[in-house]
């Protein structure tokens, strides 16, 4: 574009954009604030709203205490089930969402439900595959010293423990599983 040469077009007076956006200049003069307390004098704005029909409370499912009830619509399809669901309603019955142990809880809970995924995945015809899943055969081809060092990154400081957090689901219920073929005098077969 050519250099052009005329004045540009100044910005809106005070008065202007006072008149075009309600609630302009706030901070000006005390006729000009405006706070949730002195909303009346706006006129309708057409808004509104109608609460939805209550879906009803569910005792099965996780409240939060600081709340009074469930919220309108709630999704059903993933019930709490087994030793992680019980965590999960220990953490939201008994701490608030302010708490490290509400939190904790439910970190554990997802730990829990993990290993029991695994586990699940081990007793089928087509287990999972830790080595896939995990990207571990991706690692090495897209440069993964220049792209972990020199750059600030936080995850380097824990990168040792990566492969006993990964592979450990994994080869605990394998070596259960050794350990129960032997028998508890733990030698092999007579």
């Amino acid at each position: 574009m050519p250099y052009d040469a005329r004045k540009p077009q100044l910005a809106p007076s005070a008065g202007e954009l006072r008149q075009r956006i309600p609630g302009w200049g706030a901070d000006l003069g005390e006729e000009h604030r405006r706070t949730w307390q002195e909303l009346e004098d706006y006129g309708p704005t057409g808004a509104h709203w109608t609460m939805p029909e209550r879906q009803g409370d569910d005792p099965r499912r996780e409240r939060s205490i600081e709340h009074l009830h469930l919220p309108a619509v709630y999704g059903t399809a993933q019930p709490l089930h087994g030793l992680s669901g019980w965590i999960r309603s220990v953490s939201y019955r008994r701490f608030g969402e302010g708490r490290l142990a509400h939190w904790m809880l439910l970190i554990l809970a997802d730990r829990v439900e993990a290993v029991g995924a695994h586990l699940r995945s081990a007793a089928t015809a087509q287990p999972d595959n830790p080595v896939t899943q995990t990207g571990v055969l991706s690692e090495p081809r897209y440069r993964p010293l220049r792209s972990r060092f020199g750059r600030g990154r936080v995850d380097v400081r824990h990168t040792w423990m990566d492969p006993f957090i990964v592979a450990g689901p994994w080869l605990l219920p394998l070596v259960l599983l050794v350990r129960a073929r032997r028998g508890p005098g733990g030698g092999g077969r007579s």
